[in-house]
Parts: C-alpha cells; sequence; structure tokens
C-alpha cells in the first residue's frame, strides 16, 4: 500500500471544503439540538437551499457571489419561518419525522424536471464559480506546503469557508453565554417551566431554528464553491453525517462541531484510502463499492460505541445530558 499517499490525502482533508461545510453545518445543528432542545432531521435540505439559492442566484440573475451568499442565507431563514410555523409545537419524534419529510420535500423540488431550467435537476448546476474566482486577492500561484498545497482558487475557497466558520462560531459563542442562550438551554431542560416564567417558548424556538438554518446553508454555500451543486449530495445520509460530526465533538458545545466534523472527515478519509489500499494489494477480497459500504459500516460502530461510552462525546459536559433522560 502507498503509505504517504494515504497519510497525506488524510491530512489534507482537514482543511477540505467537506470538513469546513460540515463543521458549519453541526455548529447550527447545535443551535437547533445542542441549545434548543430540537431533534432537526431535516439539516441536508438548509444546505441544499443555501447551495441552490447561491449558484441560482449567479446563473439566473447574474448576482455577485457575494450578493448570491446572502440569497442563499435569506433563503434558508425564510424555508426556517415556513418549517417552524406548523412544526415548533411538535415534540421530540413527531418534530424529527416533520423535518425529515420536508427536506425530502425541497430534495425532490430541486430533482423534478419541472423546474430543471432553473435547478438543472438532477445533473445540477455548475460554472457558477467565476464571480468568485474574479474577486480573488490572491495572484495566481501555489501556495502552502505538503498536503495544504492549493492554487490560487482553491486557496480563496478554503480561506472564504475559514472566514466563514470563525464569525460564525463567533457568534454562537455570544449568544449562548447571554440571556437568549440561557433561555434557550432552560427550554432545552424544561420548556413548561420556561413558559410559567412568562417567555414565549414558541418564539424562542423560531429564533433558534432560522438562527441554526442560516447556519447550515451556509455551510452549503462552502460545500458548492469549490465546484457544483447536486441533488444527489443532499440525502438524508448527509444529515446523518452532520449528527455523527455533533454527537462526536459534544452537542451541547460550541467548539465540539468544529471538532466532531475534523475528526469524522479524517476518518471518513483514512478509512476510504486505507480500505481501497487493501483492495487494489489483494489484501482484502472485496470490490471498491463493497469497501466503501465497509467503511460507513465501521463509521457506525464506531459512533455506536461513542453513543455507550462517551455519550457526552469529545468536549461535551455529562451534566448537559439531562435534558435526554
Amino acid at each position: 500500500m502507498d503509505w504517504p499517499q494515504i497519510l497525506n490525502n488524510t491530512l489534507a482533508s482537514i482543511l477540505s471544503p467537506s470538513t469546513l461545510a460540515y463543521a458549519l453545518a453541526a455548529l447550527g445543528l447545535a443551535i437547533h439540538f445542542g441549545f434548543g432542545g430540537l431533534i432537526n432531521m431535516g439539516v441536508a435540505a438548509f444546505m441544499a437551499i443555501g447551495a441552490y439559492g447561491y449558484a441560482i442566484s449567479v446563473l439566473t440573475f447574474g448576482f455577485p457571489w457575494w450578493a448570491a451568499s446572502l440569497v442563499g442565507l435569506v433563503a434558508a431563514a425564510v424555508f426556517a419561518l415556513i418549517l417552524g410555523i406548523p412544526t415548533l409545537r411538535l415534540r421530540g419524534d413527531y418534530l424529527a419525522i416533520a423535518t425529515i419529510a420536508a427536506a425530502e420535500v425541497a430534495r425532490l423540488l430541486f430533482l423534478t424536471t419541472t423546474f430543471a431550467d432553473v435547478t438543472g435537476s438532477a445533473g445540477g448546476l455548475s460554472g457558477f464559480n467565476r464571480s468568485l474566482q474574479e474577486s480573488n486577492p490572491f495572484p495566481e500561484g501555489t501556495y502552502g506546503f505538503g498536503p495544504w498545497t492549493y492554487n490560487q482558487n482553491e486557496l480563496w475557497v478554503r480561506v472564504m469557508g475559514l472566514l466563514t466558520l470563525a464569525f460564525a462560531t463567533l457568534l454562537v459563542f455570544m449568544l449562548t453565554r447571554s440571556p437568549w442562550g440561557r433561555v434557550m438551554k432552560g427550554i432545552r431542560e424544561d420548556e413548561d417551566a420556561i413558559r410559567s416564567l412568562g417567555k414565549n417558548v414558541f418564539s424562542y424556538k423560531m429564533q433558534s431554528l432560522v438562527l441554526g438554518g442560516v447556519i447550515m446553508a451556509a455551510g452549503g454555500i462552502v460545500y458548492a464553491m469549490p465546484a457544483a451543486v447536486n441533488p444527489g449530495v443532499y440525502v438524508t445520509s448527509l444529515t446523518f453525517f452532520v449528527w455523527t460530526a455533533l454527537l462526536l465533538g459534544g452537542a451541547a458545545t460550541v467548539f465540539g462541531p468544529l471538532l466532531g466534523s475534523l475528526v469524522f472527515w479524517v476518518i471518513q478519509t483514512f478509512l476510504t484510502n486505507f480500505l481501497s489500499g487493501l483492495t487494489e494489494s489483494g489484501l482484502l477480497d472485496m470490490s471498491s463499492t463493497q469497501a466503501g459500504t465497509l467503511r460507513f459500516v465501521l463509521v457506525g460502530v464506531a459512533l455506536m460505541l461513542l453513543v455507550v461510552f462517551m455519550p457526552q462525546g469529545f468536549l461535551g459536559d455529562k451534566k448537559e445530558l439531562t435534558f435526554v433522560r
């Protein structure tokens, strides 16, 4: 096996757009679940709306990349409002079912041929990166070292992703330590008690849903920036992966989702390259498709062990788990 190549690819995933996008999505999910107790299984929908809002605004309306990004974020906020009005009075599993259904509806709308001229249907959208590349302040050339070597456009996408993630993390850090954050934690623990204090629980939940959804949409935009938007990406498994990253790092934390996303993608990349190497060398008697399936099996087993032996995640506090009893 080519160990240098395996390690190089694994280390490169640390700063990949996918890792940054998952970190943003997991941070938004922490607002929903970790601090608000909302079981949102529609993460993929918010990411898709952000990505499609960005791509369509550039291709169809000719918006510059920054204005297109704002359109994607606003579209996610509107979607959160539409989703939240009829569903936020639901609790637990019922909310999860409603959000996962809404995510499928959104995905099928992007997939249908009825709006193919706008959404690209199954083929998705591409060619919307010119505006972003034209704003690139880095001169043409190669930057970085070792596995973190990029051309000017690859570097610009990563810088934008890191800046977005830093801003979102700072915002969440400040909010969760404000009176608003303390009310959200109270709602997570016992919303009836918070309601008895005169707080509008529905309003706070809606604010949480909108804020977390906008951060998830930012993750969808970062995910789409390097190449294209494809409806086949925004499936239910994407939501489960983001949940995995969140639980891995710690649900009721600010920096846990970041660490969880990093560890998740490093493990995923390592297993992909390692199992492919075993298959190609003949040490593993299975096809590349079977090796890819085995990767998900191993990740699933690791997640089950994590939930059993360390349910609070890497950075979580066991005291924050009282709401799941």
